[in-house]
């Protein structure tokens, strides 16, 4: 049965690895759109396309007796609020706040200002520091740690470039960094290899972040690699964050993957055969509009609007993809 939009839940996750988490979270389902697909990642919704499992709840029960955290999770909530308020961000990243929902999802995944968070590929092609970056590295300076990963430096100029994981983005990443040192000054950029990634950060990190990245992995060939990674760099109980957009249930992830969508159940096995656990599943960031048949994949839609010009109050109404949200842990050594 499909929960209805708008519906708002109280989620408590008491958990053995971490402490009480409480937030509100806007609950959003899916409606019933044309089954007709366009492109392999198709329209179509369906309660069936992950593990069962009602949305936005916690996948285990925690601990009984764990004590509370929920005190850091506010300040890390009114933290990123007063950054999204902030002077310094990126030119049209505030418009995208609606869209994003920073505060509620960081406080899904039971962000707290003491973190060492590792925020994978947070580059914004090219056009400014990652929608993230401005909001954690200014709120992790003073108790906790930002780490980006980024590609070592070129030997020469790049070419100008609109695409994610590319040379002229990690230059411009380094630039924008090294011009607001009161904003960025400690942030510690991780250098990797994005076609063979090594974090070599073993047990040092609360909390990954893989902010609609993982299609990206997946089309690279390395999603195993950074699973991996990740894996490795996370402390005993750590989380991982995953935020993607969202294909229909059943479809070729190889397919979908090269427009930016992943099925749902396809990215949580996936994930939970690299060691970690699903520990609840969020619809903060779904788009009951997104029918994920677009020419040129979520690229179509904002920010990117990969057609220009073409349809884009169409695409604008529409706004940015229908997306999952999902939390896991680190379960195995």
């Amino acid at each position: 049965m499909l929960p209805f939009y708008g519906a708002v839940m109280h989620i408590t996750c008491s958990l053995r690895f971490r402490r009480i988490c409480a937030l509100t979270a806007v609950m959003c389902a899916t409606t019933c759109l044309p089954a007709t697909l366009l492109v392999a990642c198709g329209a179509e919704h369906t309660a069936a396309e992950a593990p069962a499992l009602p949305r936005g709840t916690p996948a285990t029960p925690g601990a009984a007796g764990a004590p509370a955290d929920a005190a850091g999770v506010a300040a890390g909530s009114a933290a990123i609020a007063a950054e999204m308020r902030g002077a310094h961000r990126t030119p049209g990243a505030a418009d995208r706040d609606k869209y994003r929902h920073p505060v509620k999802t960081l406080a899904f995944f039971g962000f707290t200002p003491t973190m060492t968070v590792l925020d994978i590929g947070p580059g914004w092609r090219g056009q400014g520091l990652g929608y993230y970056t401005e909001l954690l590295a200014p709120v992790l300076a003073k108790d906790g740690l930002y780490l980006a990963t980024n590609r070592e430096p070129p030997s020469s100029a790049p070419e100008p470039s609109t695409d994610h994981w590319t040379a002229y983005e990690g230059v411009r990443f380094d630039e924008l960094l090294r011009a607001a040192p009161e904003l960025y000054g400690k942030v510690q950029v991780i250098r990797v290899d994005y076609a063979a990634p090594k974090l070599n950060l073993d047990g040092k990190v609360d909390l990954v972040l893989m902010m609609r990245e993982v299609h990206m992995m997946k089309n690279w060939g390395t999603l195993d690699a950074w699973l991996r990674e990740s894996h490795r760099a996370l402390k005993r109980n750590g989380i991982l964050g995953i935020e993607e957009h969202r294909a229909a249930p059943g479809t070729d992830p190889a397919k979908c993957g090269q427009t930016g969508y992943l099925p749902e159940a396809w990215v949580i096995a996936t994930v939970e055969g690299a060691g970690f656990k699903l520990v609840a599943r969020s619809e903060i960031n779904a788009n009951p509009k997104d029918t994920r048949d677009h020419p040129k994949g979520a690229w179509t839609l904002p920010p990117q609007l990969a057609l220009g010009e073409v349809d884009r109050d169409k695409y604008l109404a529409i706004g940015e993809s229908d997306r999952m949200t999902l939390e896991f842990v680190k379960v195995a050594p």
